[in-house]
């Protein structure tokens, strides 16, 4: 499979016409239509359902579609920072982040970064921990923030601090009364578990928690995103743990509760390429280091 094979089905299945997608790409349709029966060949699965008016995607043809998305967004990327460089233009720095993080030190520190960084253009990428580990290895960042700690030899892991965790609850929960709450009351509780996918994630180390205390979760469901969480805590649906810093995302009607009889944490993680002594990095790192616990404390 070429590259020119995913931009083909990419157009198809945005568009789902061919006639439209042939005219986009400008090939006719019918060699267009053989490159997709040739890529569902090649996979053996049917991607697009054709007896379907119009046409549309099966689910195996949704799921390549985003990986086909995000394949070529990649390339395109690499591509943008290759022409930057080789044309001297401004030096980028790369910085990966589980959203979460996005609640503690990490926006003072990117804002402080940025200003005294001019001659940096600053690249953002929202990625999975797993995720970060791959752009490293690829030179799509320089550093990651995470929240789990990476088993590969080519990245160093730093835990940045370990933050507590809190109960989210729906307001007028009988549970919110209490100035604080025990980990086996919120297991007796419906719970919300997140992120779905991909996995190991953040959801492996909560139910990693439960299970050092004995406890077993009752899942209610499982949301891919930290905010439908809340708003699934929010519809009274159930409770769930998020990172103290969390609470910043005020919302009238979810409360926060600290756990009791239990240090239970989620650490801030700073992933970087093993060995990887560039100036640039050394330079952030200076930053980042005033905005560790203790630090701030001083």
């Amino acid at each position: 499979m070429e590259l020119r094979h995913l931009r083909y089905f990419e157009v198809v299945g945005k568009t789902l016409n061919f006639t439209r997608a042939a005219e986009q790409l400008h090939i006719a349709q019918p060699p267009l239509s053989r490159q997709i029966r040739e890529i569902e060949e090649e996979l053996g699965t049917e991607l697009i359902d054709r007896s379907s008016r119009p046409i549309a995607l099966t689910k195996a043809g949704t799921f390549f579609l985003e990986q086909c998305v995000q394949i070529l967004s990649r390339l395109d990327e690499a591509k943008e920072g290759t022409r930057r460089i080789g044309q001297g233009k401004k030096r980028w720095f790369g910085i990966g982040f589980v959203p979460s993080v996005l609640y503690g030190f990490l926006p003072e520190l990117i804002r402080e970064y940025r200003s005294a960084s001019n001659d940096i253009e600053v690249v953002f990428s929202e990625l999975t921990t797993i995720q970060q580990a791959e752009a490293l290895k690829a030179g799509r960042i320089d550093v990651g923030f995470g929240r789990l700690l990476l088993e590969d030899p080519e990245i160093r892991c730093d835990v940045f601090e370990e933050e507590p965790l809190v109960a989210a609850l729906p307001v007028g929960h009988p549970l919110a009364r209490k100035q604080r709450i025990a980990l086996g009351q919120i297991a007796s509780e419906p719970f919300i578990i997140y992120p779905a996918k991909p996995r190991p994630s953040y959801a492996d180390h909560v139910l990693n928690i439960f299970r050092a205390h004995g406890l077993k979760l009752n899942v209610a469901v499982e949301a891919n995103e930290m905010q439908t969480a809340i708003g699934f805590v929010a519809a009274g649906i159930g409770s769930t743990l998020v990172p103290d810093s969390v609470q910043r995302l005020k919302r009238d009607d979810v409360v926060y509760r600290p756990l009791a009889g239990t240090a239970a944490t989620s650490p801030v993680i700073m992933n970087v390429r093993s060995g990887d002594t560039s100036p640039e990095l050394a330079r952030f790192m200076g930053f980042a280091e005033k905005y560790r616990p203790a630090a701030r404390r001083e």
